[in-house]
Formats: C-alpha cells, sequence, structure tokens
C-alpha cells in the first residue's frame, strides 16, 4: 500500500490542483504538459522553437512597447524583419536595471498596461526593482518551474520542507493564515531560515524529524550551516528522497556535506525573482539544463569554459517585456549532450552569486538573502550594500532616489534587528553610488570576519 502521503500527493496533483486552477480561469497545466513535452525535443528542435518565439516577441515589442522601437531605430533597425538570426539578435543593446527604472511606463505594452500584475525584486546584486507580467507569462513560470522541480523528485504535492526566508514587515493575520494555509495543501512545512542561529540548529533537525519530508528546498548557505552541525553533532536525523537548493551558488564541498547529512542527493537550480526558475539539475546531476524553451538565455563575453555575463529575454511576458536583460550573475556554459536525453542545454556552474552570512554576537547566521528580501519594498532606494567587519557592528550604505520615502529608513532598522537583535549596532549610510568588486560583479552582503 502507498504511504498516505504519496497518495495525497498523487491527488493534489491529478486532481485537487487542476481543479483550483480551472476554477481560477488559469492554463497552467496546459503549458506544463506543453513544457513536458518540449523538453524531449532534439536540440535543433529546441532552438527552430527558440527562434520562433524570439522573432514573434520582436515583432509585438516594435508594435507595442515604445522604448524597445525606439532604441532598436537608434541602432539602425529599420523593421523587426531586419533582425535575421541570433547574431542580429545579440548586437541590439542589453536591458538594465537603470532602464527599467528610468523607463518604466515606456516599457509597458501599449495595449496590455491595464491587465498586468507586479512585484518587486531586491535582487542578488542589491539594486531594488519593480517588475511587470502578465498572468500568461506567470502561469507558464509556474509550470516550468514544476517541471524542473519535478526532475529531482519534487513533484507538486509531494510532503516537503522548505527551509526558505519568512515573512518581513507586518502582514496581516489573514495573510499569514492564507499562506499557511496555502503551504498546508501543497503540503509544505515552511521553516524560516532568516531566524538560524548557532544555539537554535536543533530546531530545525527536530523540526525536520517531526515532519519526515520526501522533499527539502532551501537556500544553499543555511541548509550547509545546518549539514555541517548535524555532521559535527553525528545527529541522526530524518532521510528525504532528495534536497533542491536555490538562491544562492552550490559549490561540489556543499553539495558534499549536504549528501553526507542527510543521506540523500541533492538537486541544484538557478533562477532570479524577475523569472523564476532559469535552470536546474536533472536526474544525473551533470550541468543545470536551461529552459530555453521558455527563455533565451546569453554568457556574454565569456567562452566555452570561461563565465559570462548572464542575459536573459523573456518570451512570454509580453506586457512588460524584458530584452536581452542582464540580472547581475555569471554563469559557465556546458557543453556536449545529456545522458537524460533531453535537448535543452546545460550550464557548468553559476559563477556570480557571493551573498555572505551575517554573523551576531548571540550566535545566529543570518543568510545574505535576508536583505535583498527585506530592502526590496524601500520605495526609492536604488542601491545597497550591507558590510560586516566586527562581529557586533553592521554597515548599511544605501543609494537614494529623489522618491526615497524616509519611513525606510525607520523600517530598516526594525527589521534588521528584529532578526539580526539588539546586540549588533547598525550603522546607515548614504552614497550616490556604490562601486563594484574588481570582477564586476555587485555583492550585497560582504563579511569581512575571518
Amino acid at each position: 500500500m502507498q504511504p498516505m502521503s504519496d497518495r495525497y500527493a498523487i491527488f493534489f496533483r491529478n486532481v485537487l490542483l487542476p481543479a483550483y486552477e480551472r476554477a481560477r480561469g488559469r492554463k497552467t497545466f496546459a503549458y506544463f504538459d506543453e513544457y513536458e513535452r518540449n523538453q524531449w525535443l532534439d536540440p535543433e528542435a529546441l532552438e527552430a522553437l527558440r527562434w520562433q518565439k524570439l522573432q514573434r516577441l520582436l515583432r509585438h515589442c516594435w508594435d507595442e512597447v515604445p522604448f524597445y522601437r525606439k532604441r532598436w531605430q537608434a541602432v539602425g533597425v529599420a523593421d523587426p524583419a531586419d533582425i535575421r538570426d541570433l547574431d542580429d539578435y545579440a548586437r541590439l543593446p542589453v536591458l538594465t536595471k537603470a532602464d527599467i527604472r528610468n523607463h518604466f511606463d515606456d516599457l509597458h505594452a501599449r495595449s496590455l498596461r491595464d491587465r498586468m500584475l507586479y512585484k518587486a525584486t531586491g535582487g542578488s546584486t542589491g539594486e531594488p526593482l519593480r517588475l511587470g507580467y502578465t498572468r500568461e507569462s506567470y502561469e507558464r513560470r509556474t509550470a516550468v518551474m514544476w517541471r524542473g522541480y519535478g526532475w529531482a523528485g519534487a513533484e507538486m504535492g509531494r510532503r516537503s520542507v522548505f527551509l526558505w526566508g519568512g515573512p518581513v514587515g507586518n502582514p496581516s493575520r489573514m495573510t499569514l493564515l492564507r499562506e499557511k494555509l496555502y503551504h498546508r495543501l501543497f503540503g509544505r512545512r515552511m521553516l524560516d531560515c532568516f531566524a538560524m542561529t548557532e544555539t537554535n540548529l536543533h530546531d530545525y533537525a527536530d523540526a525536520i524529524d517531526a515532519y519526515k519530508p520526501d522533499i527539502i528546498v532551501a537556500y544553499t548557505g543555511p541548509l550547509v550551516r545546518l549539514a555541517e552541525w548535524i555532521v559535527a553533532e553525528r545527529r541522526a536525523v530524518h532521510r528525504p528522497v532528495a534536497l533542491v537548493t536555490g538562491a544562492e551558488a552550490l559549490h561540489g564541498f556543499q553539495r558534499e556535506v549536504i549528501e553526507r547529512a542527510f543521506g540523500a542527493p541533492v538537486f541544484n537550480t538557478y533562477g532570479c525573482r524577475e523569472f523564476m526558475l532559469i535552470a536546474s539539475e536533472c536526474e544525473q546531476r551533470t550541468g543545470l539544463h536551461i529552459n530555453v524553451d521558455h527563455l533565451h538565455v546569453e554568457l556574454l563575453g565569456g567562452g566555452p569554459d570561461a563565465p559570462g555575463e548572464v542575459a536573459v529575454t523573456d518570451l512570454s511576458n509580453d506586457g512588460m517585456p524584458f530584452i536581452r536583460y542582464l540580472n547581475g550573475d555569471l554563469a559557465t556554459p556546458m557543453s556536449g549532450a545529456c545522458a537524460c536525453g533531453r535537448g535543452l542545454p546545460r550550464l557548468k556552474a553559476i559563477d556570480g552569486r557571493k551573498l555572505d552570512a551575517i554573523r551576531t554576537p548571540d550566535g545566529r547566521i543570518v543568510p545574505g538573502e535576508f536583505f535583498p528580501h527585506m530592502l526590496k519594498d524601500v520605495r526609492g532606494l536604488l542601491q545597497y550594500q550591507v558590510v560586516q567587519r566586527t562581529l557586533d557592528s553592521l554597515d548599511i550604505t544605501l543609494v537614494r532616489a529623489p522618491d526615497f520615502d524616509e519611513s525606510g529608513l525607520d523600517y530598516i532598522r526594525r527589521e534588521t534587528a528584529r532578526v539580526l537583535g539588539n546586540d549588533i549596532g547598525v550603522r546607515l549610510h548614504f552614497a550616490d553610488s556604490i562601486a563594484s568588486t574588481q570582477s564586476g560583479k555587485f555583492r550585497v552582503t560582504v563579511s569581512e570576519l575571518a
């Protein structure tokens, strides 16, 4: 007989969730079926599909989005038909976060302006951003996420623990209740990694033991720290079927300690808030398959074995299209076919995310993701950087726009104190700009502790 959790996951995946999606008028499952078929196309067929979607998007942007028509005309494009192949496409200007902030209205498609959804991103590069997307784009992103997580065995409704960022600010009781119900329906138990300290790691292990998840999904940094503690303490902990990591680069030594602690394989993923899942590992775990049937991903300035700057084009977001958008990351390509048989190309490594954990005198270990998560909602904040030079102090540098909301300073102090405690002094500084590292990568959080 199948375990109760397996029976629920099958019922949820085949009955409950499809009924909910249909009731909401969503096409997520139709898109999921489409992407499930696409992954088995050969590379040439996938390339043809991607180019077909790109051509459609270019025509749409020319007709509907003032920003792109003006910019492309400025570099000599008289008609989208002038862009005949990917080499021509690669000569189009890139899109930056500054472009989005400075031309926000002109980046909207005229006919879809009143049917947009919006969200904010703190971004791993420390530049908060507001972005718009269509309902279809959201549904397609969700479908692609289901596909990628499914490669790790993390199918919809499967019993899971998420070691993820908790809520910030002051969400209402109704909001918290809705989120709790939502996660329960999906079979999820949420553990707030922002509350992790050196002294409460056993609580996280106890929670995993109590819930007995099939899957653990986690920020890489907190999961590594928990795994290190489990190994050091020789603590026996519930063994899941698989673990899925995200939000930070996963290094080989980190994968090794996680697998040693939990006795299960680790699957790496790569995404960003602007597009959700960009690439993920399949059963072979030899590189991350890029979702090229959903996104066009370029690695600028790199080589066959050298990292390049990630530029992403969303092939389905007609409302506020992102064309050759620089998300601030670096990645290395991978050549050759995967033994899994999928035609989707692969990334060898994600090289550009460096979000250092912040430590406190009372033993807390706060992952760098807390700051993008918290600061994304501060209006008028252009850029920021968090630097820890001593255990009891933190320096936060802010670059403010003219419309910066001064109440955001109180919010930053309050939320930082809530998560880091009162034993660490927080100093706020203001600057006109913040320099990148020598490699050109901007680091949101920097720990200078030994």
